[in-house]
């Protein structure tokens, strides 16, 4: 039976800025872009969020629900330094420990002897250190489990923690609301609720085989997660996925060649990061991101080992074409192959980019 320990700075970014300097403290404040750049809010202090402000929030909205919300640009530096101070304190417990942001990681405390092997008093040690060292607070959920852990961390904000026993996991999970289930958005939650489920326990009335022929693949996962069944290990080397580039532009690109234009400016800087990047797993496929002025998303892909800009180009064409609106973002990225062998002794991989 795993131990496993979901730490979450509470209100991350915000929290450092308050913590460099005491005067903003008690009142609302968020990091984020500017308004005229169709900035969002990275996040939010609690005080912001009495207002109704949360993070992902365009700050235009942000300021219309709280006027006096003072928005400072985000300072990466020392989000960076104090991440990387937290990070040493979770691996003075355990060397399984996976970060999932600057301000968020799993650990697995499996076997540990810490404070006489309780996975609770540990967490209780690490939010107390994180607090003394680095002057912020974290809470945490401790659970079998990382989707139960990752939950549990939520129960208890800010500066607390909540545990689930082995034998508490079963009656805790059926009463979740079926949207903190891992990979549930608002599409398949509100799909989910027209079908008379809204909590995990209604969920488990249905069969593996009828989720399956309701929501595709993603069908096993709600089987599983619906039981509180989470047997993935915590990864100290998450392997990436994929890498990408997106902007948002201050002026919406009124048609096809204004975006045809932009994406090739966006090419080049995905160029550079990723050569920084000096990733070697081959890639898998090529990818474009579309939000039109509308605020709906599509993206489209390819299989492509090395993709040029005809590749991405006949790919923007394809995504727009589904719309044919105003485009406010662009993304542009590629997706790796999944085969961790076959990247084994694997060069640095080269990508045409060449138009």
């Amino acid at each position: 039976m795993r131990k496993i320990i979901h730490c979450d700075c509470d209100c991350f970014y915000a929290s450092v800025e308050m913590r460099d300097d005491p005067a903003l403290r008690g009142r609302p404040l968020a990091v984020g872009g500017r308004p005229e750049t169709r900035g969002v809010i990275a996040t939010c202090n609690y005080e912001a969020r009495a207002f109704g402000v949360h993070s992902a929030m365009p700050t235009a909205r942000a300021l219309q629900l709280c006027p006096q919300l003072l928005l400072l640009p985000p300072d990466f530096e020392r989000y960076r330094a104090a991440s990387k101070q937290i990070l040493a304190i979770y691996r003075d417990y355990t060397p399984l420990v996976e970060p999932l942001s600057l301000d968020e990681a799993y650990l697995d405390v499996s076997g540990v002897d810490r404070c006489k092997g309780s996975a609770t008093l540990m967490a209780e040690e690490i939010r107390a250190r994180i607090r003394a060292e680095v002057g912020i607070t974290a809470s945490a959920g401790i659970a079998p489990s990382k989707f139960v852990a990752k939950v549990a961390s939520d129960w208890n904000k800010p500066d607390g923690q909540f545990v689930v026993r082995p034998d508490e996991v079963d009656a805790f999970v059926a009463a979740l609301p079926v949207k903190k289930i891992f990979g549930v958005g608002k599409v398949t939650a509100a799909r989910l609720q027209a079908l008379g489920v809204n909590i995990c326990g209604d969920l488990r009335a249905w069969s593996l085989a009828e989720l399956a022929q309701e929501f595709g693949s993603f069908g096993a996962s709600l089987y599983r997660l619906c039981r509180g069944i989470d047997e993935r290990p915590v990864c100290p080397d998450r392997i990436r996925k994929s890498l990408s580039i997106e902007t948002t532009y201050v002026t919406d690109l009124p048609d096809l060649e204004a975006c045809r234009t932009e994406l090739k400016v966006l090419i080049g800087e995905f160029r550079e990061r990723f050569d920084r990047a000096r990733e070697t797993r081959p890639v898998h496929k090529a990818v474009v991101k579309i939000r039109f002025d509308d605020f709906s998303r599509t993206t489209a892909e390819c299989v492509c080992e090395a993709p040029d800009e005809q590749v991405w180009l006949a790919l923007l064409d394809e995504a727009h074409a589904r719309k044919a609106r105003p485009v406010r973002l662009l993304g542009v990225g590629v997706r790796f192959a999944e085969d961790e062998g076959a990247a084994a002794g694997a060069g640095q991989i080269a990508l045409d980019f060449a138009g």
